[in-house]
């Protein structure tokens, strides 16, 4: 990521001033980041390579995106070889080491813990295509690309070591200053990794919102690490690649300082003894982007909708294989892959308006994902027909419900019909199924009806044309006396103010009938925030709004609610089914031109990048939608790849650099009641930020519009759509299945036209309550399979599965083999195996087959 020109200004003022006088020898960690996508200007390969002939004391430690070396190699085939020999060294005292191999250089914490997976997977391999001898020992970012269950995934790759350090690119956020000279990181099932975190001493620096003192090893870092008692400290920075430093420190350099690559480092500690162990909080990584901005919001979306549909592509393709016998289509999932892990590049998400060779990172973002959707739809319906294709037609007339979960599914699903359909319902098996025909605003039709899916597998279903149905009782919606709405289904009852908008009563039946809306609340789903172009604070119920009913049962019912909020028009939209535990709802804004929302960034004099006050992390500011609840003494859950935090924060807020809190929703925050008996669980359709505090309701971050990082506009450029739902539910998340209801509204049942049959046998036969799917693709013949923990207390799991293999191998998620489990002749596969609480488990079968 390109800084400043002040930032240029701090180095040389810095630089020039250093004279460390400790009598200890200390150490740096020097190297470069970035690549062609980023900034990798051809003439730094060869630069790098003749400045450590030159240095013989110099060491390099590399974070260039793996792709870059395709391009290096065509158009300077000298500096190639110079590097390649360089990074292909297995001596111990290397010159190179390559830190942080994944193929984007993701943030990691902002992605599924799939794509975090595939992001080092993909990254290893095109770096051993280049540099067959390359080793993998310690993963170290210049950004803060980390997330709190890292420890385990490292491990399985090969790595030894980790670094917590980012000490010169902190716009985005740093970790936590926690412990001494090492530690062993923890992560959330429990695995341990060796670790150089940024120690306790390690101040943010002054006069910087993007470095800690750690960045030049300056006198007052080493002296206040050797008054901690580390033996051997150690500074670092990772160079943007282009900048023409060379040796980071320069002449200036102390001869008690040594250039180290950070495996040499670890050499000198690993041996260490009572290393402390810390088990870090995804709280612990304090990290910021300009959440609320369109721009920002639309990537996240991007990106969070093909990383879910290409996962369900690789399951769909992964059973047409297994079952049908079609090739699987490889090379196109390796091209679907690169173009997702490209767009969760941590640069398209903190400088989404830098351009690169003509356009900006947002555009390319969507350029990136709309490949990967397109491919990976393309997948799913060639695999669909082949898994269909041997059964009995029915001139067009049916449709399948296909599942790429884990979880046997029975719930409300859709599928569309033609214009002029005669459809009037479904059967399965000759027996009628409840349905419900919705008329759209563009004259089509949407058959609802209710489905059962087993576990990845597929329903048949056909269309019917009766020309009588009997009426069916379930979901519908009222007018009450005092004329308000009332949405009930089976599960809920809820009270829509006609004049605010504003949900009064939220009662779950099925939950000792709990009114889950706080007392006197009357901004329940509402919006509200500060508009600084137009006349400050305003919410959605300070002007009546209109109420329309678009669906009234009796599988689904959606209310519409149209109102203004400090001029801008918005829709929302409430929808409930029958017998589903999520509430559904969206909302769209149309904004007027030059508008403003948040804090007034002028009240402060403008932007300025060293003031550590910045207007865009001021969340209370920015248009939110407020949930206040029914819950006394609350406590906040929130998910992250592979992780759940209970929430140690008594508020989210703050609005200065060296203050930030992480505040971040992945897919999910869930608060409950102090005892833990009833908790209301909030998820996004993107990684945003919330609001939540003693005396603030929960509340979902919307909008921001102003000046964010580098003084850059980030302007509304259209209309806002998003999707947001609530989930009550009793007890903790994981006794409501939080996970498991996430899983469901990210991976849809998918529908489509085909040819009617009985389904190929489940491919799941049982799986343990708590275990998830979350990856099933071939390499050449072998099926491999990954399983979560994302819920469940026990270790020990029992799984089934309804095909054949050669041989069960656990193995690593760099490929080795751990155990392996022998079958007898025809006998399925049947295995136990561990798998802590989110934790996960590969397993790859050998010659996988149906029969």
């Amino acid at each position: 990521m390109r800084r400043i020109t002040v930032f240029s200004l701090f180095l040389l003022i810095a630089l020039t001033t250093y004279q460390p006088l400790t009598a200890q020898t200390n150490y740096f960690v020097d190297g470069y980041h970035g690549g062609i996508y980023g900034h990798y200007p051809l003439w730094v390969t060869k630069f790098i390579a003749d400045s450590l002939n030159m240095h013989k004391d110099w060491k390099v430690n590399l974070e260039i995106e793996p792709e870059s070396w395709d391009t290096i190699q065509l158009k300077d085939p000298a500096g190639y070889a110079a590097i390649k020999k360089l990074i292909d060294d297995s001596s111990d005292n290397v010159a190179i080491e390559y830190v942080n191999p994944s193929y984007g250089q993701s943030y990691l914490y902002n992605i599924s813990e799939e794509s975090i997976i595939r992001q080092f997977q993909y990254g290893m391999h095109k770096l051993q295509q280049h540099f067959p001898a390359i080793k993998f020992t310690t993963y170290s970012s210049e950004e803060p690309c980390f997330t709190s269950a890292l420890p385990g995934i490292l491990k399985s790759l090969g790595f030894k070591y980790a670094s917590l350090k980012n000490p010169n690119t902190c716009w985005g956020g740093y970790v936590k200053a926690y412990g001494g000279e090492s530690l062993n990181w923890i992560g959330p099932d429990g695995t341990g990794i060796l670790t150089v975190p940024r120690y306790t001493s390690e101040d943010l620096q002054r006069r910087s919102t993007w470095q800690t003192t750690a960045w030049n090893n300056s006198e007052a870092y080493i002296n206040a690490a050797f008054k901690q008692g580390i033996q051997y400290p150690v500074g670092m920075c990772l160079q943007d690649a282009g900048w023409k430093n060379g040796r980071w420190l320069g002449n200036h350099k102390s001869a008690l300082t040594q250039y180290t690559t950070w495996r040499n480092y670890f050499g000198l500690i690993e041996n260490k003894k009572n290393i402390e162990n810390w088990r870090l909080s995804q709280e612990d990584i304090q990290v910021s982007l300009v959440w609320g901005a369109q721009v920002l919001q639309r990537i996240a979306q991007e990106v969070r909708a093909v990383e879910n549909k290409i996962t369900m592509a690789e399951k769909a393709a992964a059973l047409a294989t297994l079952y049908a016998g079609v090739p699987y289509p490889e090379k196109e999932f390796d091209e679907a892959w690169r173009t997702l892990l490209l767009a969760q590049h941590h640069d398209c998400w903190i400088v989404p308006y830098n351009m690169h060779n003509g356009k900006t990172w947002a555009a390319h973002v969507k350029d990136w994902t709309n490949f990967t959707g397109s491919t990976a739809n393309n997948i799913i319906q060639q695999s669909l027909q082949a898994l269909t294709a041997g059964a009995s037609n029915n001139d067009g007339q049916n449709v399948i419900a296909f599942n790429t979960t884990a979880i046997n599914r029975h719930e409300i699903i859709s599928v569309p019909l033609d214009d002029n359909s005669l459809v009037t319902g479904i059967e399965k098996d000759g027996n009628n199924v409840p349905s419900q025909i919705i008329s759209n605003k563009d004259s089509s039709k949407t058959l609802l009806f209710k489905a059962d899916v087993p576990a990845l597998s597929y329903s048949s279903y056909s269309f019917i044309q009766a020309t009588k149905q009997e009426p069916l009782t379930g979901a519908s919606i009222i007018k009450n006396k005092a004329g308000d709405f009332v949405m009930e289904s089976d599960l809920y009852k809820l009270i829509i103010d006609a004049q605010g908008g504003n949900i009064k009563q939220l009662i779950a039946k099925n939950l000792d009938n709990k009114n889950f809306v706080a007392d006197d609340a009357n901004d329940f789903n509402t919006l509200r925030g500060h508009f600084f172009n137009n006349g400050g604070y305003a919410a959605s119920t300070h002007k009546p709004v209109k109420i329309t009913i678009v669906e009234n049962g009796p599988l689904q019912i959606k209310l519409q609610v149209e109102g203004t909020i400090s001029g801008n028009n918005f829709i929302q939209t409430i929808t409930i089914t029958q017998g589903q535990k999520r509430i559904d709802a969206g909302l769209h804004i149309d904004y007027k031109k030059g508008i403003g929302i948040g804090e007034d960034y002028r009240q402060h004099g403008g932007y300025y990048s060293a003031d550590r006050h910045k207007a865009f992390y001021n969340d209370s500011c920015k248009l939110l939608a407020a949930f206040p609840l029914n819950l006394k003494h609350q406590k906040l859950y929130k998910d992250a790849p592979l992780d759940v935090t209970e929430s140690k924060l008594s508020n989210t807020f703050y609005n200065r650099w060296d203050s930030i809190k992480n505040n971040i929703v992945f897919n999910w925050v869930d608060v409950t009641d102090g005892d833990g008996n009833y908790g209301m669980a909030l998820l996004s359709d993107h990684v945003t930020s919330y609001s939540h505090g003693e005396n603030f309701p929960l509340a979902l971050t919307i909008q921001y519009a102003g000046i964010g990082l580098w003084d850059r506009n980030y302007s509304i450029s259209g209309p806002t759509d998003i999707h947001y739902a609530l989930i009550p539910h009793r007890g903790k998340w994981n006794e409501a299945g939080l996970n498991n209801e996430t899983i469901k509204w990210n991976q849809p049942v998918i529908t489509a036209s085909a040819n009617a049959g009985k389904a190929v046998n489940d491919f799941i036969k049982s799986v343990d309550d708590g275990l998830a799917v979350t990856a099933m693709y071939y390499k050449g013949d072998d099926l491999y399979i990954r399983l979560v923990n994302n819920s469940s207390d026990e270790a020990k799991h029992h799984i089934r599965l309804n095909c054949y293999a050669d041989e069960l191998q656990f193995v690593e998620l760099n490929d080795i083999i751990t155990s392996t489990v022998q079958f007898k002749e025809k006998q399925k596969v049947n295995f136990e195996c561990n798998i802590p609480l989110f934790g996960f488990k590969t397993v790859k079968l050998i010659n996988a087959r149906y029969q």
